[in-house]
């Protein structure tokens, strides 16, 4: 503690006086608390800025007179589907499938865009997505590959049917 000590005597007696004078701490405490939070809102503000999950948006694949003639060798196999819950307790819903190359070319890569729909037959949900990423070996012709695509908001009136899947995109070979 900081403080500054005075003596006095006085009186008849020669009694002492001990006047003890405290700097105040206060302004201290207060400077500190200042800067720890302007260090946290600081902080955050660098977080929020550049650990932001930018949305990138790929390019369409191409869908030529030669890829649409070739979508007809593409088929979807071997359906499924489940639904769970995340730790936020929200539900996910998981579409599996195996896409059958029974051509001859090489798929570099596809684009399947997934249909939900209501009991009306009507699209609550349309999502273009693609199974495989771009540095996945290509699907030479007679192969096949599994993919999964994870859905977290699908709207309450879907009919709880096996979406429709659509190849909206092709890049062969």
């Amino acid at each position: 503690m900081d403080a500054k000590t005075l003596q006095a005597t006085s009186g008849p007696g020669n009694e002492r006086y001990v006047i003890t004078k405290q700097k105040s701490k206060f302004s201290t405490a207060f400077l500190a608390g200042i800067v720890v939070v302007l260090l946290l809102l600081g902080g955050v503000y660098l977080l929020t800025k550049y650990l932001k999950q930018e949305v990138v948006t790929e390019e369409r694949l191409p869908m030529t007179e030669v890829e649409q003639t070739y979508v007809s060798r593409v088929q979807f196999a071997d359906p499924k589907m489940s639904r769970a819950a995340n730790f936020l307790n929200q539900e996910v819903t998981f579409v599996f499938g195996t896409v059958v190359n029974n051509g001859p070319k090489t798929i570099r890569q596809t684009e399947i865009t997934v249909e939900f729909r209501d009991i009306f037959n009507q699209v609550v949900l349309r999502d273009p997505r693609r199974p495989w990423g771009p540095q996945a070996p290509p699907l030479v012709g007679g192969q096949s590959r599994d993919f999964q695509f994870n859905f977290e908001h699908v709207p309450a009136d879907w009919n709880q049917a096996y979406p429709s899947l659509r190849i909206t995109g092709l890049l062969l070979e």
